[in-house]
């Protein structure tokens, strides 16, 4: 962190930068930004030729910096002022295309020249014309200056800051090629060019090493859009109108312009346009695109719905609740942008060696120049040339630059898709580490909200259960409204309550058809001398399984039990089962009686229980093991749970649960399920396994190409394709990971 700017007025802005080459550009901004007063933080990402920057706002401005950038050689500017005018890398890839064909066309016949005077290929028919020097120094001059302008233009700006990158071992390589030959074709001019054979020329090798930069960039530019299909995909998601009432009147307007308090009608088939809440009717929704959940879910009036969702069958009238920038799917838009954007730490090894390399690789092919010249050819000019131009080129470390970032953007990207949001790249590198994991069981483990889950009853049921319910549903406590929906879903229907009495500590009194109902503990049995002790054995054992049981009598005769528990999501056994055999321990923690919580644990295969754990002390819990030398995750949903989710190595809130929740974690479970957990350490590991991949790649690749290059087996040629191949391999490797599938994982 650079300065010493109070966090509480730093604000962050995204600028979008251009004219960058390699990873040396992408560190000279960084740096150079990073050294403004006011600045707290710079990164730039190369992959997507972005930087975020912490900044307090009394102290610098937005301009200020994109002064900054312009000073350094490069144009920054702000995503408000993009807006509008087209995608900028459109404009790249057509312009890079046009620069390509060009050079193609005058590069064809210089290469048709070299390749057809070579002794092993003197059936290819070369026309001699070709071989004059002044035909190849009027088709390889304009490849030289305005094809490879570019070069030269980054060359001096990186140089006139005191600094190398790409541009400048191109702009060498390709120069002493080009302008030795130029002075050969005036040496053979003087010499009386008639009278002469033509010299062997180089203008093959810059004209062709530029145009395979030229391919090699553009293959780059066009993978690197792809690393961001993610962003664009979560963006085509969202609806692009709505139909609001107002007024009394049915109008369709832009998506933007629903403001909150909007009355909006969603016919069946049609995108939810905005978050917002079911005012009337009855649907069921298709969330998958945003948590993954294949199975529609039921909404009704009261119901909260999510923008970019599909209603399925009913009419719903909602009314807009967040808007613009503050619904769930823009939010979402927002971290996966943050993450993309954001530097895991595995990439400041890559900064580091890319920041020195280019000097280096100037230095060594200046002494292979040398020994060449001085030692292995004496005096061969030609022949130094050629190896110290293939060293320069084979060395770009556009590669190395590439690495890291195409791989975060790609794998945080994928993750996304799937409904797991990492927050930065950070986390998704640290994520990998984790060897403990604390569940939260209330609303994690858990569903979090307690359903009807047995009846037992001599009576018959159906009338019991009538009965018990038409009681039930006039108390407020969550246990009755648990009991009254599990009767509503057997389609039974509820007769009215004469009289209704709820008893503090002890149950509920009613009198439903003349008859009067007691339902409750013990203790109200007791209270009203019904006999109900040959229940009693019975209502132990449901309660050892961590379920609430309540006692019912009819006209004070003991008439059944009901019992109502939280119920275990269907996937939590299954997700258990897999971070045991990812080599992960896994403890349950919550505030109930330690036997509700083994009973619960045994259920899903946990074998490590704290229980009765208070609010405050479930951090606490996180820094014991983390003392022990632990890579804790803690996964919660609760606003209890924030402390936990701040304090682990790794918070992971599950996306059904509060807004603190999912604002102090690290990763945001959308599905709401414990199977997301193993996805998401999967997805890290084998995003960090890529990222290794292509470091070795581009390093190896380097370390190796350099001094071959150097003992003459390399022609400058062969180095600029090779060069060209290393930048998109490393690109579409990091591609691998949007292919991963997340079901069914356990290594």
């Amino acid at each position: 962190m650079i300065g010493t700017v109070d966090k509480k007025v730093s604000n962050l802005t995204i600028l979008e930068l251009t004219g960058m080459t390699c990873a040396a550009c992408a560190t000279r901004i960084e740096k150079g930004l990073g050294k403004l007063p006011g600045v707290t933080n710079a990164t730039v990402n190369f992959a997507m030729e972005t930087a975020s920057v912490e900044y307090n706002p009394v102290e610098i401005s937005v301009g200020d910096m994109q002064d900054k950038v312009r000073k350094l050689g490069y144009n920054a500017i702000t995503k408000q002022e993009n807006e509008g005018k087209g995608d900028h890398r459109e404009k790249v890839v057509r312009h890079h295309k046009r620069l390509l064909l060009l050079s193609v066309i005058l590069s064809l016949p210089l290469l048709w020249s070299m390749v057809g005077h070579f002794s092993f290929t003197s059936w290819i028919y070369a026309p001699e014309i070709l071989m004059n020097p002044w035909l190849q120094f009027i088709l390889a001059t304009p490849v030289q200056f305005y094809v490879g302008g570019q070069f030269y233009r980054g060359a001096y700006k990186a140089l006139r800051n005191r600094s190398a990158n790409m541009d400048v071992l191109v702009s060498l390589g390709t120069s002493a090629a080009y302008f030795y030959s130029l002075y050969l074709s005036i040496e053979w001019f003087r010499a009386g060019a008639a009278a002469h054979h033509s010299p062997s020329l180089y203008y093959e090798t810059s004209a062709v090493l530029i145009t395979l930069v030229v391919m090699g960039k553009l293959f780059e530019i066009l993978a690197k859009g792809r690393t961001s299909e993610a962003i664009k995909s979560l963006m085509g998601l969202q609806a692009k109108t709505a139909l609001v009432v107002r007024d009394g009147q049915e109008l369709t307007i832009p998506v933007d312009e629903v403001i909150k308090g909007d009355n909006v009608l969603v016919r069946p088939g049609d995108k939810v346009p905005v978050d917002g809440e079911v005012l009337e009717g009855i649907s069921s929704v298709d969330e998958s695109m945003l948590t993954g959940e294949s199975i529609p879910v039921e909404k009704k009036a009261g119901d909260a719905v999510i923008g970019a969702t599909i209603n399925k069958n009913g009419m719903l009238r909602i009314k807009a609740t967040k808007v613009g920038k503050e619904t769930a799917l823009a939010q979402i838009i927002k971290v996966v942008e943050e993450a993309q954007g954001s530097k895991a730490p595995i990439q400041r090894v890559a900064d580091v060696i890319s920041g020195i390399f280019v000097p280096i690789v100037v230095g060594i092919a200046v002494a292979a120049f040398l020994v060449w010249y001085f030692f292995v050819t004496p005096g061969d000019f030609a022949e130094a040339l050629e190896k110290a131009i293939a060293i320069l080129v084979i060395a770009c470390p556009c590669a190395l630059g590439l690495a890291t970032p195409t791989s975060i953007m790609a794998g945080s990207g994928r993750a996304a898709e799937l409904g797991i949001l990492f927050k930065g790249g950070e986390h998704l590198e640290q994520a990998h580490k984790i060897d403990a994991i604390i569940l939260d069981k209330t609303g994690t483990v858990t569903k979090g909200k307690p359903e009807l889950t047995d009846i037992l009853t001599d009576e018959n049921e159906t009338d019991f259960l009538r009965l018990v319910g038409a009681a039930e549903k006039n108390s407020e406590h969550p246990l009755a409204e648990a009991i009254v929906a599990g009767i509503q879903e057997r389609n039974i229907s509820l007769p009215g309550t004469e009289a209704f009495e709820a008893i503090p500590g002890y149950g509920i009194k009613a009198i439903v058809e003349s008859k009067e109902l007691l339902i409750g503990t013990r203790r109200l049995m007791e209270k009203f001398e019904v006999d109900a002790r040959q229940a009693y054995g019975t209502m132990s054992h449901l309660e050892k399984t961590g379920k609430t049981a309540m006692l019912a009598a009819i006209d004070n005769r003991y008439a059944g039990i009901v019992a109502v528990a939280d119920t275990i999501k269907y996937t939590s056994k299954d997700a258990v089962s897999r971070l045991k055999e990812m080599g992960i321990q896994v403890i349950m923690i919550t505030g109930d009686n330690e036997r509700t919580a083994k009973a619960i644990a045994a259920e899903v295969g946990i074998d490590h229980v704290l229980a009765e754990v208070l609010p405050e002390g479930k951090a606490d819990e996180v820094r014991k093991l983390q003392a022990a030398g632990k890579k804790v995750a803690m996964v919660g949903d609760g606003i209890n749970d924030a402390p936990a989710l701040a304090t682990a190595d790794i918070g992971m809130a599950v996306g059904t649960g509060t807004d603190v929740a999912m604002e102090a974690a690290d990763v945001t479970l959308m599905r709401g399920d414990l199977s997301s957990i193993p996805d998401a350490i999967f997805m890290s590991r084998k995003t960090m396994s890529n990222i290794k991949q292509n470091l070795f790649w581009a390093l190896g690749y380097n370390a190796l190409g350099i001094p071959i290059a150097a003992i003459g087996l390399l022609a400058p040629w062969v180095a600029g394709a090779a060069m060209a191949l290393s930048s998109v391999s490393v690109v579409l490797n990091a591609l691998r990971l949007q292919r991963i599938k997340m079901r069914h994982l356990t290594s």
